[in-house]
């Protein structure tokens, strides 16, 4: 199994370790109660070193990245983040995407889910006709989230540069805790406000940031937080996972991601794409809660009133903010209006739900 800069750091503070994307990774410390509510109300520390990235630049960077992917590139100016994804030639989701413009027209960093790295790299690959400059910087780039509404005002005593009034998708590159050239976003998975860490792994800069971090952070309740309060935490927004609630098979339309799909420019499947949009989807990704005990689960099977089967469960779980438990899935757009009943198949149960509005409230 990999690790990331930060593994034995996790393992001494005691966290539940497993295999994630081929990283041994932490999963829970105190618990995902525990972390969530800490995240959601003051701020918690992730380690998501596992996620790749990649650097496009060259006069051919642009055209590549627009060729690819799905949403407008050509807008983005140097210090701005944008939210996009990869479709297939059948119009499927290959990852969705954080696309950071380092110089505008000339340089990006693209930051990819950990399990997509491979196959991200050969579909880009495949692609690059104009021989852009392409660079995979997934192993030697360290990433922290730290999240949560205290999240940068924690962080601003560790740096010069102001960071307590970044705009949300957009970065600033800095000294930071005696590192140079840091990379500070605000960005992240949790919908709690915060911003996302990068900076090479190299000497002992991981080390020194992961510490000065807690030195600051650890007497204003900083605490770290595990992949399974990230997962809770992303749910709640209604944020999509890739595996679960995306895949090579699910259009950026069904999944409710028109807003990153935009047709003004030429990109793979943009017909097959117009083609749905115009003809309309049939299926849609939806929110949805229970009313009776019990958990969704990825698979579960998602019944109209009568108790035919009309969809699937995507991601579920019980949202430690809210709590009830809520769901994600794919069911036809008759059964997608807010408040449309429903019957979540758990087992042998069949557990009444009904359509929500995300973010889930």
């Amino acid at each position: 199994m990999l690790e990331t800069p930060f593994t034995q750091k996790h393992v001494a503070l005691g966290a539940k370790m497993a295999e994630f994307a081929g990283y041994n990774m932490p999963i829970s410390y105190s618990g995902i109660n525990d972390e969530h509510l800490t995240v959601r109300k003051n701020a918690g520390i992730f380690d998501v070193s596992h996620m790749g990235e990649f650097i496009i630049k060259g006069p051919h960077a642009l055209d590549l990245i627009q060729r690819v992917s799905s949403n407008d590139a050509s807008k983005l100016k140097a210090g701005q983040v944008q939210y996009t994804c990869f479709t297939n030639d059948n119009g499927g989701i290959i990852d969705d995407f954080l696309l950071y413009c380092l110089e505008e027209g000339n340089e990006y960093m693209l930051v990819v889910n950990a399990a997509n790295i491979e196959k991200d790299w050969k579909w880009i690959s495949e692609h690059n006709t104009n021989q852009a400059d392409m660079q995979n910087i997934s192993v030697k780039t360290a990433l922290l989230a730290v999240q949560g509404p205290k999240a940068t005002e924690i962080l601003q005593p560790l740096t010069e540069t102001d960071i307590m009034n970044l705009k949300y998708y957009t970065f600033v590159k800095c000294t930071f805790a005696g590192v140079d050239n840091v990379l500070i976003s605000a960005t992240g998975y949790t919908g709690a406000g915060g911003v996302e860490i990068y900076f090479e792994n190299k000497n002992d800069d991981a080390e020194k940031i992961w510490n000065e971090i807690f030195k600051t952070g650890e007497s204003k309740g900083l605490k770290p937080a595990g992949l399974a309060a990230r997962d809770t935490l992303r749910l709640e927004m209604g944020f999509c996972l890739y595996g679960n609630d995306l895949d090579d098979t699910t259009t950026p339309l069904e999944a409710g991601l028109g807003w990153i799909t935009k047709f003004t420019k030429d990109f793979t499947a943009k017909e097959i794409l117009q083609k749905q949009k115009a003809e309309g989807v049939s299926r849609k990704l939806i929110g949805f809660e229970l009313a009776d005990r019990g958990i969704p689960r990825h698979g579960y099977e998602i019944c109209d009133v009568e108790g035919n089967i009309v969809g699937v469960v995507t991601s579920g779980t019980q949202a430690p903010s809210l709590n009830k438990a809520i769901g994600l899935g794919y069911v036809p757009p008759a059964f997608a209006a807010i408040d449309t009943p429903l019957f979540i198949k758990v087992r042998d149960k069949m557990l009444n739900a009904k359509v929500v509005k995300l973010p889930f409230a």
